[in-house]
């Protein structure tokens, strides 16, 4: 299981427009399968370095239809600053990652420290729990609309909803819609990165 120095280390990524970033995509059992492993493939097509995180009770997990994902690290063995973006699936996953005080933590530092956070379908659990709806536009799958409401949100029912750095979906029909402002949010944090970085070295 990849260890805190490992991901710092990253992957042998090819180019692409998202070379050099880290992505959480986090796991726990009955995942929804396409809401997993379309951005799983879609960010690494795009040059990202993709960790598939887990709550700890297992190293691998089946999703709603048996397809397996292992992980590749648990979530208290990493913190939010070692990712640039953390990817929610939905299925039954979000109401077990709920359970593991240190994957909400891990959702609601990233979304603090500004990171990229995008769920989809009923992912929006993991939001709710992680508190960081209130007072943001989102969607979800139309059954947790309450959830959403009552955790702050102002709920739309539409494909796909941006606000700042929250980007938020309905269901896997949704996941095209889905991963286009995920991945522009993704380049526009690489693209303030490298300007930080340029400021620095002027400074200096």
């Amino acid at each position: 299981m990849t260890i805190l120095s490992s991901i710092d280390k990253g992957t042998e990524g090819g180019g692409g427009e998202l070379a050099g970033m880290r992505i959480a995509i986090l796991a726990e059992t009955l995942y929804e399968d396409l809401e997993l492993w379309y951005p799983y493939y879609r960010l690494r097509e795009a040059g990202a370095d993709v960790f598939v995180v887990g709550s700890g009770s297992a190293e691998t997990y089946q999703s709603k239809h048996g397809y397996p994902v292992t992980v590749d690290a648990e979530a208290d063995t990493v913190t939010a600053s070692q990712f640039d973006g953390v990817i929610i699936p939905g299925g039954y996953s979000p109401d077990h990652m709920r359970r593991y005080p240190s994957m909400v933590k891990l959702v609601r530092e990233a979304h603090e420290q500004g990171k990229v956070v995008a769920a989809i379908c009923h992912a929006g659990w993991m939001l709710a729990s992680a508190n960081i709806v209130r007072g943001k536009t989102a969607t979800s799958y139309r059954s947790i609309k309450d959830d959403m409401v009552n955790a702050g949100a102002n709920w739309v029912d539409r494909e796909v909803v941006r606000d700042g750095t929250l980007i938020t979906s309905r269901s896997p029909a949704d996941l095209p819609a889905f991963m286009r402002p995920t991945i522009a949010a993704l380049r526009e944090r690489r693209g303030t990165d490298i300007a930080d970085r340029y400021q620095v070295v002027l400074a200096t």
